[in-house]
């Protein structure tokens, strides 16, 4: 690629320099430039064309790594991530929101979208009755028109009347949730284990059936309570899971 797609810094902006160059960096990957798997040009080389410090560069650098879009390899270099959606400590975000974040374009595909009763999980989840109605909506997640994950969110019907009369759910569900019923959540439980890829769901996310995946189940709550139960199986080489430990008690290094 040529030097002319590396925008430098505008050092009169209020925004820091790592900022800018994380943009930059975004933008170039989004662009195409730099492909899934391409390794990116080593740090000396991206000073060099950015025009900025190590320093300031390797905050940029760092940010996208945990942001997922990046992945630094040791002794090997830095490479373009596959659309892999990175779980750990972040904001409470809708699928969409977290594809956007790492430079994805996000899609869906409805599977389903229909009134069913609830189970023992779902009613206990949304802090419902067995059988009572719920609107189940099945999609199939896509990051760049990969197939990522299957979600299967349940809503308890009594908070979303007539949500299947506004027609064929398209984009943000949360979206959806916050313009029609004033749904607006503020926060989340998320359990995850291991499973197999169901022979059901083996041609959605192309992958041979019983391939290890993750199972997310997330109960999503706004001021009145929970509204959503999600069952979402991840494809396991495009999710990472990721932690950040601290120590339970103040550090006596000085």
């Amino acid at each position: 690629m040529s030097e002319a797609s590396f925008q430098q810094p505008d050092r009169r902006r209020p925004e820091p320099l790592w900022y800018q160059v994380e943009e930059a960096i975004r933008a170039i990957v989004k662009s195409g430039e730099w492909a899934t798997g391409d390794q990116i040009p080593a740090e000396d080389r991206l000073c060099a064309l950015f025009g900025v410090s190590r320093i300031t560069l390797r905050h940029a650098l760092r940010n996208l790594e945990e942001s997922g879009l990046l992945r630094r390899e040791h002794g090997r270099g830095t490479f373009v991530r596959s659309a892999t959606l990175v779980a750990g400590t972040r904001e409470l975000t809708s699928f969409t929101q977290e594809m956007g974040n790492i430079g994805v374009v996000a899609g869906s595909r409805l599977l389903d979208c229909s009134l069913t009763t609830a189970n023992p999980a779902a009613a206990g989840a949304l802090e419902i009755e067995e059988d009572d109605p719920v609107v189940r909506i099945r999609r199939l997640r896509l990051g760049n028109n990969e197939p990522i994950g299957i979600q299967t969110a349940q809503l308890a019907a009594v908070r979303v009347p007539g949500f299947l009369d506004a027609g064929l759910l398209k984009g943000s569900l949360y979206e959806a949730l916050e313009r029609q019923y004033g749904i607006v959540p503020v926060e989340a439980r998320e359990n995850y284990r291991v499973g197999a890829v169901s022979a059901a769901d083996a041609e959605l996310l192309d992958l041979p059936a019983g391939s290890p995946a993750f199972v997310v189940e997330r109960i999503t709550m706004d001021e009145r309570g929970p509204f959503e139960f999600t069952v979402s199986v991840m494809r396991g080489d495009r999710y990472e899971i990721r932690s950040t430990l601290r120590a339970g008690r103040p550090s006596t290094r000085s």
